[in-house]
């Protein structure tokens, strides 16, 4: 933890930052927040694409398990935060813009960070505490972001298909039959 109480520091590649304390995410969702602040919409407002997204690293997380890459212990905090996202929870951790540099990059980071913290509180630890479970190194774990993003996305769009199928009838439904169609029957 930083000197102030509210915050934490994390250290990357380019240095240290405080991060909130209370933040579930960390260091590279702070700089992709810092720097891309472009539409202003989180990644929070597509609740779908965040359920998705849990889908891809549990998935991961299943493989990199079987594989041996990937200890029980650790195997078994990332499935318990990714079901936790799924059902709905730490949503509002998703704080990146929408529109970003770097095709999805500080999405899937935003994600890592968010399941391993949540993971690192289930095994007792205290957030940002990585040598225990790294976002990248364990929750990311061998997966690019050309993959995971992408796949997310689609993960997201088939989660809301009934949604939009539901209203497409109602709004058949409701429409008034066309002169065109009438001639037809």
């Amino acid at each position: 933890m930083s000197s102030a109480a509210s915050f934490r520091t994390e250290k990357d590649l380019l240095g240290v930052l405080d991060v909130p304390a209370q933040a579930y995410y960390g260091i590279q969702t702070l700089r992709a927040v810092n720097n891309f602040r472009l539409s202003g919409v989180p990644i929070s407002h597509y609740p779908k694409l965040v359920v998705g997204l849990a889908m891809v690293k549990q998935a991961a997380a299943d493989a990199n398990r079987e594989l041996g890459q990937l200890s029980d212990a650790k195997h078994a905090a990332i499935s318990e935060a990714c079901a936790r996202l799924i059902r709905g929870d730490f949503h509002e951790e998703f704080v990146v813009d929408m529109i970003q540099g770097g095709a999805g990059t500080s999405t899937n980071m935003n994600a890592n960070e968010v399941i391993a913290n949540i993971a690192l509180e289930a095994m007792g630890h205290q957030k940002g505490e990585y040598q225990y479970l790294h976002p990248n190194n364990d929750v990311n774990m061998a997966q690019s972001t050309n993959d995971a993003y992408p796949t997310a996305i689609r993960l997201g769009l088939l989660l809301g298909h009934d949604a939009l199928l539901a209203s497409l009838d109602s709004l058949i439904q409701r429409s008034p039959p066309r002169a065109s169609s009438l001639a037809t029957c």
